[in-house]
């Protein structure tokens, strides 16, 4: 019987989240885009995960725009797109209203399928997604969130897979983002998939830890019906197999993909343009196999997110320490599989951990959210001692759907949206307000056009992502002076004014990391005790508060929300 092999192209979506951050634009897409889709992939994965957050935040850059002008381009191929379950394209669960409406918009604007997953493998958090999804009738891709650690076992997935199939789901992806799964576990799971479950079976993996293309392969024998890659210029590393060798290894074979290699070698050699377009924005540490990533179970996206992170908080020599760091968080919040939101959870506060020399010194309001169970049920039971140290006296953890928790927020940020002038145009009125909603911070820059696209980094500023010293020692006439040395790229990043109160002031209250001020949550004049959030810093995509150091009175403010701030500007003085 013979069983061709599908192949879903991550080149427009997964594969540059995974090697330079999510920093592909569309005008280098389009080129390409109606050669790609002559090639007979099963799909084109073009949309969702970070790619909404990068284009509005970084890119200046419409995502429902990017994905109407894929579909003008791409007609034959069936364009896919990842979901969130309940967090949708965000970082936090989102009412049901909302859900209804950006699922219903997604598939209006060009998505045909939609893969959607949770990152605790919480069915609660997926019931309502799917529902609309079906309802909308796009291709509902049910995505188990594949992790190991010493409470996950084959059992839970498979269970899960029955629960997607009983939901009408159309198909089942084993989701491995951080390239965990080995070539035999792979067989076995596939094996049990394809016994308990009638519907297709798709993987999707990254590079990371070398063992992808290996396990890719022992897939095929087990009966996988697709395998995601990406184009070879973007793959390997943390990003996907190659295509063309995917489609090499298989022909002639009962599994042959039926792709054309020497239409694929065109692609190929545009990207390999692409790459060097952008190679300043790829990171070696990205590029390499890392076999610790089988212990840290760092995901391709977030490891290259991790970096720019760090080189955006002057922390890169912590890169080592954070990794370190990160099981150990993980370990304490009962063992999330590591993918957006979670892995930003956890690298975010193991990154807090390292940075202020103590462990949850600060802790970040997701972290809390998360232990309060807002973000569903942890697969294992979370640290006693930082369940104290969240919750509040006679406060308990939720057990319901987080999601029954929310009020209906369309028609609020609706409101909100057309009181600030944020829509754009009427015809795209629900996309304006949908952007709002799940950005509220990011999205009004945007939206108002106040937003300016991120350069490209060319040879000459690369010394902003390599890992170089900011702090020196100079010696003047006999005597050391510690410095610290911070370059400033054209308008990219611009140092907060403030009065000319030294560190040293007293009283004095410094911001610990770098970031965007997003809520100044006391006034001048007001009585503060030592604790008190004082002020909400977005930082590394989550919001962490900074508390007060001492008991005291807030006598002036130094910042205001919408301010970007540097490791040790002065927030406020509290004497």
């Amino acid at each position: 019987m013979v069983k061709s092999v599908k192949i879903t192209d991550t080149t427009f979506r997964d594969a540059h989240q995974s090697l330079m951050a999510t920093r592909l634009r569309l005008s280098d897409m389009l080129p390409i885009a109606e050669k790609m889709d002559e090639v007979g992939f099963y799909s084109m994965e073009v949309w969702g995960g970070a790619t909404f957050d990068s284009c509005i935040r970084f890119l200046n850059e419409d995502p429902w725009e990017r994905l109407r002008e894929l579909k003008k381009k791409i007609t034959e191929t069936p364009l896919q797109m990842l979901l969130r379950g309940q967090n949708l394209v965000g970082y936090r669960h989102y009412s049901d209203d909302v859900v209804e409406k950006f699922v219903k918009k997604s598939v209006e604007n060009g998505i045909d399928i939609i893969r959607i997953f949770d990152a605790l493998n919480d069915v609660r958090n997926l019931e309502y997604p799917i529902k609309v999804a079906v309802e909308c009738g796009a291709h509902v891709q049910g995505a188990i969130s594949y992790t190991t650690s010493p409470v996950h076992t084959i059992d839970q997935y498979i269970e899960l897979a029955r629960n997607f199939e009983e939901h009408k789901c159309d198909s089942i992806c084993i989701k491995d983002m951080a390239g965990l799964l080995t070539p035999f576990d792979a067989k076995e799971l596939i094996k049990r998939l394809k016994e308990e479950v009638s519907i297709p079976i798709d993987l999707h993996s990254h590079c990371t830890a070398g063992i992808a293309p290996m396990t890719y392969i022992t897939s095929v024998e087990a009966g996988i019906d697709i395998l995601n890659c990406a184009i070879s210029p973007l793959s390997m590393g943390t990003s996907q197999p190659p295509i063309e060798s995917m489609v090499a290894s298989l022909k002639d074979t009962e599994y042959d993909t039926g792709l054309n290699l020497v239409a694929l070698t065109e692609i190929r050699d545009y990207f390999d343009e692409i790459r060097n377009k952008y190679k300043y924005l790829i990171n070696p540490i990205s590029e390499r196999v890392d076999a610790r990533i089988l212990r840290y179970q760092v995901p391709g996206g977030m490891l290259s997110n991790l970096v720019s992170q760090l080189k955006e908080q002057g922390a890169i020599d912590k890169f080592e320490e954070v990794l370190n760091e990160i099981p150990n968080v993980r370990k304490d919040l009962g063992y999330p599989p590591l993918v957006t939101p979670t892995s930003q959870i956890v690298g975010t506060q193991a990154v807090m951990n390292v940075l202020t020399g103590e462990r949850y010194r600060i802790i970040t309001n997701e972290v809390s959210n998360y232990v309060r169970g807002y973000y569903g049920k942890a697969p294992a039971s979370i640290d006693r001692d930082l369940i104290k140290r969240v919750l509040k006296t006679g406060e308990k953890r939720i057990e319901c759907r987080p999601a029954d928790l929310l009020e209906p927020e369309y028609e609020k940020r609706a409101k909100e949206a057309k009181e600030k002038g944020l829509i754009r145009n009427e015809k795209y009125e629900v996309e304006d307000i949908l952007t709002y909603t799940l950005y509220p911070q990011v999205a009004v820059k945007f939206l108002r056009g106040e937003a300016e696209e991120e350069p490209i980094p060319e040879e000459k500023e690369v010394s902003k992502f390599s890992e170089i010293p900011t702090k020196y020692v100079v010696e003047v006439d006999g005597e050391a002076y510690e410095v610290k040395v911070e370059p400033v790229y054209g308008s990219e990043y611009k140092k907060p004014k403030t009065e000319k109160i030294d560190s040293e002031t007293e009283g004095a209250v410094n911001s610990p990391f770098r970031g965007m001020v997003t809520k100044v949550n006391v006034k001048e004049g007001a009585e503060v005790k030592a604790g008190d959030t004082i002020i909400t810093l977005e930082a590394m995509k989550m919001e962490n508060p900074v508390e007060c150091p001492v008991d005291g009175k807030v006598e002036k403010i130094i910042v205001h929300e919408g301010q970007s701030v540097s490791v040790g500007d002065i927030l406020m003085i509290v004497k």
